[in-house]
């Protein structure tokens, strides 16, 4: 065989080759997107963390933030504030017990409807019924707030008892302060 018939058979297998290439990825079904089921009525899935305590949410084609209700965890993002104890933990905690499942999100009667940053305060519920303001405070990851007036103040007052006698989470591992009523963690 002549170098030239060698190279137009090797030219024509090459073209056999990508032809069946191109055949065989255009036969493939196209990689669905990736789409999060919808949320059930009142349910809604956290578009962005903030921090342990403040997330948005996307709620009739708007962002809206969340700040919960009665509990403030340690800073990690607050202009012109050091990183607070446990701060970061609180946070990385939020996320991960959230994750990309839908929450509901319930108002507080007794309490204001927004707070003074424009954020929705919300009592937030995991779908297995959890309340996440409750749990953050119970497993130590931040305090309750009692400096405004809500429904569940007895049974978060309670929560921060267990958590501080228990040595539970920044109970165990910061320097806790008391001031004006308001509970927060040392400064990293």
């Amino acid at each position: 065989m002549t170098k030239r018939k060698a190279l137009r058979a090797l030219a024509g297998i090459t073209s056999l080759l990508l032809v069946g290439f191109v055949y065989g990825l255009s036969q493939q079904s196209p990689t669905p997107p990736t789409t999060r089921p919808a949320a059930p009525p009142g349910h809604y899935y956290v578009a962005a963390f903030s921090d342990g305590d403040t997330f948005t949410v996307t709620m009739n084609g708007q962002e809206e933030r969340i700040r919960l209700i009665g509990v403030d965890t340690p800073e990690t993002h607050k202009p012109n504030s050091p990183v607070q104890c446990f701060g970061p933990e609180a946070s990385k905690f939020t996320k991960e017990i959230v994750g990309n499942q839908p929450v509901q999100l319930e108002a507080d009667p007794a309490g204001s409807n927004r707070d003074r940053y424009d954020r929705l305060l919300r009592y937030v519920y995991l779908p297995d019924g959890t309340l996440l303001n409750e749990k953050l405070i119970r497993d130590g990851y931040g305090f309750s707030y009692l400096t405004f007036p809500f429904s569940k103040q007895a049974e978060f007052a309670a929560a921060q008892a267990e958590a501080k006698n228990s040595k539970h989470g920044l109970w165990e591992v910061c320097e806790t302060i008391l001031n004006d009523g308001r509970w927060r963690s040392n400064d990293l």
